[in-house]
């Protein structure tokens, strides 16, 4: 995990003493918990910037810190509004790290901040370049299906979709691996400009996509070999 200062705490005020917060979890005058804003992320919330390339013995090690210090057992004689704030941030910051230690669940996150995720807003589509495959797929499923159901031989076409599922499985370890490389130019790309940005989140945005489409047709073959 980068410890660069790159990222920009908001200037907030501290609800009880009203000086200068700078953004952190505590007011560094009074020791007070802080509200976070709105507006604030999971990045944020660990006091980091937002890159894919994340050091996970630094993420783990940030996460424990954080979650001693928000812990309830430690606002127990604290005022009504920092135990209700510690109950809320130590929520987020499980969430924040469920999402952020997992690389794909990172950067579908990331895109969401950004405003750049489509998932969902059409029908999802073969790549163009599977078509064929996703066809016999097809193809062999309708076959299994009409066989249970007619009592037929089911163990040669268990097999033959058994061989495809492991084939669309070493897709997705082919994509992941695009995703890391990509990962890697956004967070390149993070001092250029937004154009450059923007081209890296749509390829992102279409790796993310083309997983998703591939992990669905390896999910629904395993189903059926069940």
């Amino acid at each position: 995990m980068s410890t660069a200062p790159t990222f920009t705490n908001p200037p907030l005020i501290c609800w009880n003493c009203h000086e200068h917060t700078l953004g952190t979890h505590f007011c560094p005058n009074c020791g007070k918990l802080q509200q976070i804003p709105q507006s604030s992320d999971y990045f944020t919330l660990f006091e980091m910037p937002k890159r894919l390339w994340i050091e996970m013995d630094g993420l783990e090690k940030k996460y424990l810190q954080l979650s001693w210090k928000l812990h309830p057992d430690n606002f127990v004689n604290a005022t009504e509004m920092e135990r209700e704030l510690s109950l809320k941030r130590s929520s987020e910051l499980n969430d924040a790290y469920r999402t952020l230690r997992d690389p794909v669940a990172r950067v579908e996150y990331l895109l969401s901040i950004e405003g750049a995720r489509t998932e969902g807003e059409h029908k999802q589509q073969a790549p163009p370049e599977l078509l064929e495959e996703v066809f016999e797929l097809n193809e062999s499923l309708d076959e299994l299906r009409e066989a249970r159901e007619s009592g037929g031989d089911l163990a040669a076409l268990k097999a033959s979709l058994e061989a495809a599922r492991d084939n669309f499985q070493e897709k997705l370890g082919e994509i992941d691996a695009q995703l890391q490389e990509a990962g890697r130019e956004w967070d390149a790309a993070l001092d250029g400009g937004p154009a450059m940005r923007r081209k890296i989140m749509a390829r992102l945005n279409e790796l993310l996509n083309r997983r998703s489409y591939i992990r669905n047709l390896v999910t629904n073959v395993q189903k059926e070999l069940l």
